[in-house]
């Protein structure tokens, strides 16, 4: 049966920290290896991307796979062929689907329908592979979690969602601060809670930025939400992050942006080009992440689970 990784929770709690731990240590040693010679993964993206198209093509290729990269225009999705149909045809040629696209539910047909792997690159409910990266740029900062406060500040969006299942796994504090109206989805929001997860969510960045250790934002109207950007603008404006909001969090606080960024909108040049920003180390972290990934899924023997992983 094929593994797939659609969400943070397709893993297990001890999985996702050997996960982390494990991409720290492939950053460290520049880990390549033939794990996926003789294998074709396809990247079937339909949205844009710069640092998720590469790093995923750069990682797969470390690994010794090939790759196909493929836009809804390059198939017969562009034309509406029923999804289990390319699915079952993608499973008799190829080794896996890296998805990026807007419905949850595609990539739920895909895995579903097809005998392959699928891998969420994005969609607009979830963002996994990039919270697992975020995860460990700060892991490899601070690996006491339990000590730190984790804000996102902005739109409720798949990145906040991600950020949800994310602290269900690990032991931060997690404090949203989004408009009314732009929560995360409810659902996961109250399965995060229920799942132990310590979470607050406030329409107050200040409330949210106070004392945080690490402070999360992202672009105000995502891919597919041109239209309705002027207005955005406005709800958010109060939601930017600044040198002024900064100046409520830790002393040496940290700020991270999933980029690609709008310099004076969801955050100001001066903060993303500072010391504060650790943008690129963050940017960087998605190679070395997405190798992890691959490693999880197409891997026999899978590294154990570390003494830091909590019990199942």
């Amino acid at each position: 049966m094929a593994r797939h990784f659609l969400q943070i929770t397709d893993l297990k709690r001890s999985e996702a920290w050997n996960m982390l731990t494990r991409a720290k240590e492939i950053k460290a040693t520049k880990w390549k290896s033939s794990l996926l010679g003789g294998k074709t993964i396809v990247l079937l993206f339909e949205k844009a991307s710069t640092r998720t198209r590469l790093s995923f093509e750069v990682g797969i290729r470390a690994l010794g796979g090939n790759v196909i990269f493929l836009t809804s225009r390059d198939s017969q999705l562009g034309r509406n062929e029923p999804l289990r149909d390319t699915a079952r045809v993608f499973s008799r040629y190829v080794h896996g689907i890296v998805v990026r696209t807007f419905a949850q539910e595609i990539l739920d047909e895909l895995a579903n329908a097809g005998s392959i792997p699928v891998i969420n690159a994005l969609t607009d409910l979830h963002h996994p592979c990039q919270v697992m990266s975020d995860m460990l740029t700060i892991f490899e900062r601070t690996p006491d979690l339990p000590d730190l406060k984790i804000a996102w500040i902005g739109d409720g969006n798949n990145m906040a969602n991600s950020w949800l299942h994310a602290a269900m796994y690990f032991p931060f504090a997690l404090h949203l601060a989004v408009p009314e109206g732009y929560e995360p989805d409810p659902d996961i929001l109250q399965n995060a809670r229920e799942g132990g997860a310590n979470v607050v969510l406030t329409h107050d960045p200040r409330e949210a930025v106070a004392d945080a250790h690490y402070v999360n934002t992202d672009v105000w109207a995502s891919m597919g939400q041109e239209a309705d950007a002027e207005h955005r603008r406005e709800v958010f404006a109060s939601f930017q992050v600044n040198s002024r909001l900064l100046a409520l969090a830790h002393p040496q606080c940290k700020v991270l942006h999933c980029l690609p960024a709008k310099r004076g909108e969801e955050i100001t040049e001066e903060v993303l080009e500072g010391d504060f920003s650790i943008v690129w180390d963050q940017a960087e972290n998605r190679l070395h992440m997405q190798k992890a990934i691959l490693e999880w899924i197409y891997s026999e023997t899978h590294h154990p689970a570390t003494e830091a992983s909590p019990a199942e």
